[in-house]
């Protein structure tokens, strides 16, 4: 089992910065994957950026050039930097972890709102 805790969401202005923060605990010597996903009431689950095990990242398209997916192994925490926020970007963002048997584990999901 893993347990995922993210923190640093809030109300930001357009180009305003924040950094989402998600804590793993558990089985965390297991996991293959992190990944930041978003999904607002309504609208479809959008990969927002993912990290391997060997540090290769992915970044959604929409995102490209702004966030950046980094981790400290040390506190067991991957982070989110969103740098130039919109308010397309608000959304409730999700932190997952992805096992060596290909399960999935969800946070409880954190919010960002940006105004214009």
């Amino acid at each position: 089992q893993v347990q995922l805790v993210e923190s640093g969401g809030g109300l930001v202005q357009a180009g305003e910065s924040l950094r989402l923060s998600c804590a793993a605990s558990g089985s965390i010597l297991s996991i293959d994957v992190m990944a930041w996903y978003r999904r607002a009431p309504g609208k479809q689950r959008e990969l927002v950026a993912s990290m391997t095990s060997d540090d290769s990242t992915t970044y959604g398209d929409s995102v490209k050039g702004r966030f950046t997916i980094s981790r400290d192994n040390a506190k067991n925490t991957v982070y989110l930097q969103m740098n130039n926020l919109d308010p397309e970007d608000s959304d409730v963002y999700y932190c997952t972890a992805r096992s060596n048997s290909w399960r999935v584990y969800w946070g409880q999901g954190t919010q960002v709102i940006v105004s214009s």
